[in-house]
């Protein structure tokens, strides 16, 4: 799932290395449109659909808390 959440980060945004452990939206990496666009793609990759009261910075700012998301929407 790791890697697969990478591929998808790095479609989004090419010109950025989302295998590293920074904070993507404090270092600028992903903006607000950027994390909608990341939910839609998460929706269709994982066939499921994250609440909107989850699309939080908090949830989007590394690869570990996008898997916690993940998780707690059912995926495995």
């Amino acid at each position: 799932m790791n890697k697969r959440i990478i591929e998808i980060l790095s479609e989004l945004r090419p010109e950025f290395d989302f295998s590293e452990n920074v904070n993507f939206i404090e270092e600028g990496m992903l903006d607000s449109f950027d994390v909608i666009n990341l939910v839609t793609s998460l929706d269709q990759e994982y066939n499921i659909s994250i609440d909107g009261m989850d699309i939080l910075p908090e949830n989007f700012s590394s690869v570990e808390s996008i898997i916690k998301l993940l998780r707690k929407n059912g995926v495995k």
